[in-house]
């Protein structure tokens, strides 16, 4: 019988070198790449609604919004992860500077695939809960209408749930709101 040969587990270190230099972008979790799946075209379209909705009104403000391309790390975990938007709204801390890692965010959302879903809801957020600067998590579902706005709430996250089209969501956090109308702007909701 032979062995199974043992998973390297790489650093921080190496793994943002690798990461700076690869095609495609991964996650780095407990040690291990885990690449990234690619993206529908209705949780592209969600994606550039909920940021561009969010850019907008924060046009005059000192709040930036990021999507997909910029990394943030969750100091307490040591995971690595690319949130499908991403809003700070103190003065933005980076790991290095190379200014593509995020270290203070304000709201994250995340748009759910089936691929991601329950690491999104679990894991990823349980991380996330460590940021102190995190004051709201967002889950959109891409089959439904149905988006999950969790807010830091002293010890506790109160969630809240928008399941009609003539819903608005208010992100009192950085004083914006997101009416789910604009966020399913011209997504074929098919069910699950």
């Amino acid at each position: 019988m032979s062995a199974i040969p043992e998973k390297k587990l790489l650093t921080p270190e190496e793994y943002i070198i690798l990461e700076r230099e690869a095609e495609f972008k991964s996650e780095y979790r407990n040690g291990q790449i885990v690449m990234m799946p690619g993206a529908s075209r209705d949780h592209n379209l969600i994606t550039v609604n909920v940021s561009s909705g969010l850019h907008i009104q924060l046009l005059d403000k000192t709040c930036e919004v990021y999507t997909n391309d910029m990394r943030v790390k969750v100091s307490n975990s040591g995971l690595y992860t690319y949130p499908d938007v991403i809003v700070v709204c103190d003065e933005p801390r980076f790991e290095d500077g190379h200014f593509d890692t995020l270290l203070n965010p304000t709201v994250i959302v995340a748009v759910l695939s089936p691929s991601t879903e329950d690491y999104d809801r679990r894991g990823k957020f349980y991380s996330y809960q460590t940021l102190e600067s995190l004051q709201e998590y967002i889950l959109v579902s891409q089959y439904d209408v149905c988006v999950e706005q969790y807010i830091q709430q002293e010890e506790d996250w109160k969630l809240i749930e928008y399941r009609s089209l003539d819903d608005v969501m208010i992100n009192a956090s950085i004083e914006c709101q997101l009416a789910l109308r604009a966020i399913y702007a011209k997504v074929k909701i098919i069910g699950r």
